[in-house]
């Protein structure tokens, strides 16, 4: 993974991305980390509506963190919604959530999840959590998520 690729956080709890800040800086993550508080913001920052347009500004990430319990459209909504997508496909989604619950972690999976990761209690496991997943990051080989003449649906009534 290099600086060059982005890292997309979507989490309600601004404590939590706070925390997640100052482990990346702490674990010298490389790529840029762009931050949404919650699903719906996701959906239309991969879509690259509103705000979201300039994908100078605002890249396709290359991996998304993704919380689960989020108010308006969840976690779950946005894992159905992106494996719809066929332009996002392929997006690397690791769900990071303070719930341990085998239900949980079945149903994300289930949806398309590639990883899930419970937050830990402290700030060192934390740090220690992204400094392992950088280093997953840095060896692994990830496909672009343009593909010409694909575009992201911008139907939002897809989500389920």
């Amino acid at each position: 993974m290099n600086e060059k690729q982005t890292i997309l956080l979507v989490d309600d709890s601004e404590d939590d991305v706070l925390l997640m800040k100052h482990a990346c800086e702490a674990a010298h993550f490389k790529p840029s980390v762009q931050t949404l508080s919650n699903g719906e913001e996701a959906m239309a920052y991969l879509k690259g509506e509103g705000v979201y347009t300039n994908r100078a500004k605002f890249p396709l990430p290359t991996v998304m963190l993704l919380d689960l319990n989020m108010p308006r459209v969840s976690g779950f909504d946005v894992l159905t919604w992106v494996r719809t997508q066929p332009v996002l496909k392929r997006l690397s989604i690791i769900v990071f959530s303070a719930s341990s619950r085998l239900e949980d972690v079945e149903r994300a999976f289930d949806l398309g999840a590639n990883s899930y990761l419970v937050k830990p209690g402290s700030v060192a496991a934390l740090i220690a959590m992204m400094c392992s997943l950088r280093d997953w990051l840095e060896y692994n080989h990830f496909p672009p998520l343009h593909e010409s003449g694909k575009r992201v649906e911008t139907n939002s009534s897809s989500v389920g």
